[in-house]
C-alpha cells in the first residue's frame, strides 16, 4: 500500500521536473501531447492506450442528481470504485479530477492500485499554476442509477486540488442538463 502512494509522489514529481504540454488556462486537466502529432492523441510513453469507457444503464429513461451549491459552485454525488465522493461538475475539465489526498485514501482502502496507473499529466490552472499528475483508469464511476467503467482520471500532486467531474466521464452521456432552479443535473 504504502509502495502505491510512494509510486504516485514519485510520478507526480517527475512530471513537474519535466515541463508543460498540452496546458489549458481554463483549469482543465489535459493530457501530455505529442506537438508534432496532426492527430492530438496522447503520447504513447505518456498514457497507456486506454479501454473505452463503458456505460451501463442500472434504470430506464434519463438520471436526476441532486446538486449541492458550496461556495459557488454546484458539486455532484458519485461513487467512485465504491468510494462516495461529491465532485465539482466542471464541463471544461478533459478529465475526472482528484487529489493525492484522495488518491492515498483509496490505495488505503484497496480501490486503487498500482495496475490503476496509466500514465502521466500536468495541467495549468486559472491563477497558471503547473501540476503534475498521474493518469489512472477507474475501475467504476457510478452517477445516479449510471454506471462508467474504465474512465481516466488525473491524480493531481497537491493535496488541496478539488475533485472535478470532466469529460472522460461527462462525454458517454447524451445530454446533461442542469436545472439551477432545483439544483438538480439530468443526464441522458
Amino acid at each position: 500500500m504504502a509502495r502505491i502512494i510512494l509510486f504516485l509522489l514519485l510520478f507526480g514529481n517527475l512530471l513537474y521536473l519535466s515541463g508543460c504540454s498540452g496546458c489549458s488556462r481554463s483549469g482543465s486537466h489535459q493530457p501530455r501531447r505529442n506537438k508534432n502529432s496532426r492527430t492530438n492523441e496522447p503520447v504513447t510513453d505518456t498514457i497507456q492506450s486506454a479501454t473505452k469507457p463503458t456505460l451501463t444503464q442500472i434504470g430506464s429513461g434519463s438520471t436526476e442528481v441532486v446538486m449541492e451549491k458550496a461556495n459557488g459552485v454546484y458539486k455532484v454525488p458519485v461513487i467512485i470504485n465504491g468510494t462516495p465522493m461529491k465532485f465539482i461538475l466542471d464541463t471544461g475539465a478533459s478529465l475526472i479530477s482528484i487529489s493525492t489526498t484522495e488518491a492515498e485514501f483509496m490505495v488505503k482502502q484497496g480501490t486503487i492500485t498500482e495496475t490503476d496507473a496509466v500514465g502521466k499529466s500536468q495541467f495549468q490552472d486559472a491563477n497558471g499554476n503547473i501540476s503534475p499528475g498521474a493518469v489512472i483508469r477507474l475501475k467504476s464511476v457510478q452517477i445516479g442509477d449510471r454506471v462508467l467503467e474504465n474512465v481516466n482520471a488525473n491524480v493531481v500532486s497537491n493535496a488541496k486540488a478539488p475533485l472535478l467531474l470532466g469529460q472522460s466521464a461527462l462525454s458517454q452521456f447524451g445530454k446533461i442538463s442542469v436545472d439551477y432552479r432545483r439544483n438538480i443535473v439530468t443526464f441522458d
